[in-house]
């Protein structure tokens, strides 16, 4: 009887094998392509059976189940929205559903992807649910498991966020990078080596030319030339270090005391101490071959402008490449790109209209004075990164006092320059102060007394960010002022605590910060920051300054200051298990930290957390808007009492 039993047991799943088989009617085959930028496709090919058909990803609400792809969540990458399918869907009318529907039939492909955070292997799970139907019935929706390996092909971390902040905060840097270079194409226009050269160029390519078009032809060839050479130089300086120099140069203090002493050059060499020129040997090279004729003679005119214009372009295209360091890889190309559009624009402009060239200003010594006025703009920014160097290095002896009483000084001397009171090399005669200059001197003499009061704890918001913090400083909370008793809660700051922006008490380390908050239950408010951050400085002085924002800070919330470029070696390094990089120093690893729990790299990061460090509510970055901050604080603190 038990035999018997068995072998019915045998047939009847026998059978009910065949028809599971039989009413499959689709297959699936799983596979993955790298992409650029450390992007891996995940592909899932349905093969169906003639007869039937495979619903596309987009349907409408109500009607029939569309296919999706769901990946497993993991450290090791983000899975982006979106579903690509091939190839396009066919459109039938569908009288079940009453709709217009979408689907494929014999095969398709269905694709998502995730952007990988980590280099090496890599494991991606999940599945893919899918409906079929025929004329007459549909399957249930089915749900095929994939599991695929990535194989470690692809390049270590990259800047990524669940949220589109990360690519909206990267296009507005590129932006900022742009139109400051775009600026400093448009200064070195009015520079003597540039501007007697656009009515002589253009002039040449309209009477050499056998008509106006070619003219025309020939000056935007000679355009895009002096564009190609520019982005070049900023592809070369990308290539040459990377991403990850890039930014080491924004934020070391060897790096920002080698842009001051450069910068510090530039201005000299604006204002008439010397020139710096190219050899002249490749001088001579390009201009040899410009007799080439054609296209290749016009890009080596355009090149031997880039030559001989150096003296003039050459500190402020490095000046505009050592803040273009700060956007990573694409930010010295964004900016030559910028600065050279700006520079070649007038010659193509002017080759289409050429009647316009007799509206140009005659050449004279007012270029001379423009170069003069970039030479004391080049100085003070020089001492900028003066000031980053020493708070990098953590010296703090460039102190803000002094800082903005240097930058009076140049202010008020080139006040003076403009009213004709100072003369240096180069300068001509000045017999009269033309209504322009007479204007931009009182713009600038009312900058200097602006800034005077800086000196004695103003806040001075139009150059927030650029002078040391004010906690570097001799007065830190003004003349004769100390830090109001509400705002130090802590009067025995425990071990661990140092005194932070603005007096706040604050911790440097997270987990003795977290220990902390257990015992006094309050919320943790990283502060992921830099000591060369600019706008690290920006928020503290234009947004925490706040009284209300202040007072928070110090009473409701345990305050933590994670400076990603703290440069004092860890006692023990580590390798980092999201990067696989040797992890030497304190900075490195809060930032290490800040990318592994929070997939940011950027400077300053803010984000809410409670004692068991779950995140409280949506972090941010910066922003200047005092309300904006203040809601986004009390949204943490009612979340946190919730």
């Amino acid at each position: 009887m038990r035999k018997i039993f068995l072998t019915i047991v045998m047939v009847l799943l026998a059978a009910s094998n065949l028809l599971a088989q039989f009413e499959q009617h689709i297959t699936w085959e799983f596979s993955t392509r790298v992409l650029d930028d450390n992007k891996v496709e995940v592909v899932c090919e349905a093969t169906v059976d003639n007869g039937w058909h495979v619903y596309s990803s987009v349907l409408p609400e109500g009607t029939a189940i569309p296919t999706t792809i769901e990946i497993e969540e993991s450290d090791a990458y983000v899975v982006l929205d979106g579903i690509k399918e091939v190839p396009d869907p066919q459109k039938h009318f569908d009288e079940t559903f009453n709709a217009e529907l979408q689907w494929f039939e014999g095969s398709a492909k269905f694709s998502k992807v995730v952007q990988l955070k980590i280099a090496g292997d890599v494991k991606i799970k999940g599945y893919v649910e899918a409906m079929i139907c025929n004329d007459e019935t549909c399957m249930p929706p089915e749900m095929v498991d994939f599991d695929l390996d990535v194989k470690g092909t692809v390049a270590a971390a990259v800047k990524v966020e669940s949220a589109a902040t990360t690519e909206e905060e990267g296009d507005e840097s590129y932006w900022a990078i742009f139109l400051l270079a775009f600026g400093g194409g448009l200064a070195a226009l009015l520079t003597p080596c540039v501007f007697p050269m656009i009515p002589m160029t253009v002039s040449f390519f309209t009477k050499q030319s056998a008509t106006k078009v070619a003219g025309i032809r020939n000056a935007i060839t000679y355009g895009v030339s002096i564009i190609a050479i520019y982005v070049f130089l900023g592809v070369v300086v990308s290539a040459a270090f990377g991403a990850d120099k890039l930014n080491e140069w924004a934020t070391g203090p060897w790096m920002n005391m080698f842009f001051f002493i450069l910068l510090l050059v530039f201005s000299v060499s604006f204002l008439g101490a010397f020139e710096i020129v190219m050899p002249s040997s490749w001088v001579n090279f390009t201009s040899k071959n410009e007799d080439k004729g054609g296209i290749i003679g016009i890009f080596f005119m355009a090149f031997t402008l880039a030559l001989v214009s150096f003296s003039c372009t050459g500190p402020i295209v490095g000046s505009l490449l050592v803040k273009a360091a700060t956007g990573g890889y694409m930010g010295p190309i964004v900016g030559m790109f910028g600065f050279s559009l700006a520079l070649a624009l007038p010659f193509a402009l002017f080759a289409a209209f050429p009647g316009y060239l007799n509206s140009l200003p005659k050449s004279g010594g007012w270029l001379n004075s423009v170069k003069v006025v970039l030479g004391f703009l080049e100085l003070a920014f020089a001492f900028k990164f003066l000031s980053m160097a020493d708070e990098a290095a953590q010296l703090f002896l460039f102190k803000r006092e002094v800082f903005i009483a240097i930058w009076v000084a140049i202010f008020m001397l080139m006040g003076f320059y403009l009213l004709g009171k100072i003369k240096l090399p180069h300068d001509s005669i000045l017999e009269h102060i033309p209504v322009p200059r007479f204007l931009l001197a009182i713009i600038v003499f009312a900058f200097a007394i602006y800034m005077l009061p800086g000196m004695w704890g103003a806040p001075v918001n139009l150059i927030s960010g650029l002078p040391p913090s004010k906690g570097n400083s001799e007065s830190p909370y003004g003349v004769g002022r100390e830090l109001p008793a509400s705002y130090n809660l802590h009067t025995n700051m425990i071990e661990g605590m140092h005194e932070g922006p603005l007096g706040i008490p604050a911790f440097d380390d997270y987990d003795k910060a977290l220990a902390y908050s257990k015992s006094v239950h309050k919320p943790l408010l990283l502060d992921f920051t830099g000591w060369a951050c600019a706008n690290c400085r920006k928020m503290v002085e234009n947004v925490w300054v706040n009284e209300d924002i202040k007072s928070m800070l110090a009473n409701d919330f345990i305050l933590v200051t994670l400076y990603v470029d703290e440069r004092k070696k860890l006692d023990e390094p580590y390798v980092s298990d999201v990067t696989g990089k040797k992890i030497r120093t304190v900075g490195q690893k809060w930032a290490e930290f800040q990318f592994s729990r929070y997939q940011q790299q950027g400077q300053p990061y803010y984000v809410i957390v409670d004692e068991e460090e779950n995140t409280l509510n949506k972090p941010v970055a910066y922003d200047p808007d005092v309300d904006k901050y203040k809601n986004w604080l009390l949204d943490g603190l009612q979340k946190f009492k919730d």
